[in-house]
Parts: C-alpha cells; sequence; structure tokens
C-alpha cells in the first residue's frame, strides 16, 4: 500500500492497517458488516505516543526541569501537532469515512485525522512492536523540536496576533480584569479574548507585561 511506503512500515497484518483507517461514521453506515474501527486503537496510540515523547525529551532535553518538560510534551501531543504530522503522509486522504463525513470533509478535519494518526500508531506497535513504532513518531517529533528550538517566541501578542490573523472573521481583545497595589507596586491582571472567550490570563507589574502573560498561556494552551 502507499501508505505504507510513505510512512517506511510494512504491515505483517494488514487488517490492523485497515482498521487504523476506519472511522466510526464508515463502520456505523455498514452495521450488518460488523466492521472494525479505530476508536480502541486510537487509545492505544495516545498512550505509546506519550512514553515514546517522553522518553525522547526527558534523554535529549537534559537542561530543561519538570514543568519544561511537560509543556514540551504537550505541544508535540496536541491535536495541531498531530494535525500536522498526519498532513505529511496525506493521512486523511486513506480514512475511510461514511459518504456524509466525506462530504461534511472529514478527511481535512483535525480531530479526525489527528485521531487516526494515533490509531495508526497504535498499529504498528501491535504489528511490529516498540522499535518501529519509535522510529516512526520520532521521524515526525524530532524534526519538530527542531523547528521549535530555532523560532523562540519573545513578543508573545504579535505571535498570537499573526496565528489568529490566518482565520479571518477571528477577534482578539485584551481585558483588564483587575488591578492592585499602590501606585509604586501595581498588579494588574488581563484576560485575551478570542470572540468574547477567554484564552489565556496573565499577570504583571505593567498592562503591557500582563499581556504579554495572557499571551502566552494562550499560545500555551493552543499547544505553541
Amino acid at each position: 500500500m502507499e501508505l505504507e511506503d510513505k510512512i517506511g512500515y510494512h504491515f505483517k497484518d494488514k487488517e490492523l492497517l485497515s482498521t487504523a483507517l476506519t472511522h466510526s461514521s464508515y463502520a456505523n453506515e455498514r452495521k450488518s458488516q460488523h466492521i472494525k474501527y479505530n476508536e480502541r486503537l486510537e487509545f492505544l496510540g495516545d498512550a505509546v505516543l506519550s512514553i515514546v515523547v517522553s522518553d525522547y525529551i526527558f534523554k535529549h532535553c537534559p537542561d530543561l526541569p519538570e514543568g519544561e518538560l511537560t509543556k514540551l510534551r504537550a505541544s508535540l501531543v496536541c491535536e495541531r501537532s498531530l494535525f500536522e504530522f498526519a498532513r505529511q503522509i496525506d493521512l486523511g486522504s486513506y480514512l475511510l469515512l461514511s459518504k456524509g463525513e466525506r462530504n461534511n470533509g472529514g478527511s481535512e478535519r483535525p480531530s479526525i485525522v489527528s485521531d487516526a494518526f494515533e490509531a495508526l500508531i497504535a498499529a504498528i506497535y501491535i504489528d511490529g512492536g516498540m522499535a518501529p513504532v519509535t522510529k516512526h513518531i520520532l521521524n515526525f517529533v524530532v524534526p519538530a523540536i527542531k523547528n521549535s528550538k530555532r523560532k523562540p517566541v519573545k513578543d508573545y501578542k504579535t505571535t498570537l496576533q499573526e496565528i489568529i490573523q490566518q482565520n479571518p472573521g477571528e477577534r482578539l481583545e485584551y481585558v483588564l480584569a483587575s488591578e492592585s497595589g499602590p501606585d509604586h507596586n501595581k498588579h494588574f491582571v488581563f484576560e485575551v479574548h478570542l470572540n468574547s472567550n477567554v484564552i489565556g490570563k496573565g499577570g504583571g507589574r505593567s498592562k503591557k507585561e500582563a499581556e504579554q502573560q495572557a499571551a502566552r498561556e494562550a499560545l500555551e494552551l493552543m499547544g505553541y
């Protein structure tokens, strides 16, 4: 199969690969055929992904404290990253979806495609063990780590604005949530709103610093 060539792994049990690529909508459309779909594999794949990424960054990022390791792992296993990894191998085009789901753009929906990426991880793990699945995962994760190191974020507000601008119609706003302390030692807390929804909160001794910290939290929660 073409996908096997792309990922550099050929399955002994082809049914495992088929199950990993089958969405529940496809199985539900053909209930009488009792087709297996990928939700159980996704559950296992999530765990395998976490241990492989955790092991790699623990060994290769010795200077990072526990909190920074946690943030780095979260950025690598979040839906946004998995969707980007999946797009590198055009995974969405191989998925078995119901007619309705495919017509509604399911093959490009981040939640569906990232779940399938985790299911594929589980399928490789079951079929071949830890060695091939580790190789598969690190093919995506190592370049992502190197890329993140090349682009350190300093101006969080600008970075957040650039990301949001990719989606026309979205609106960012910084709102003062609280202000405390005497004039010579003020503490401000700002919230950053995306279309009136709070996506980050931060504090500082100046309004500018508080806004930066709010943007920073928003970026972290988004997986950046």
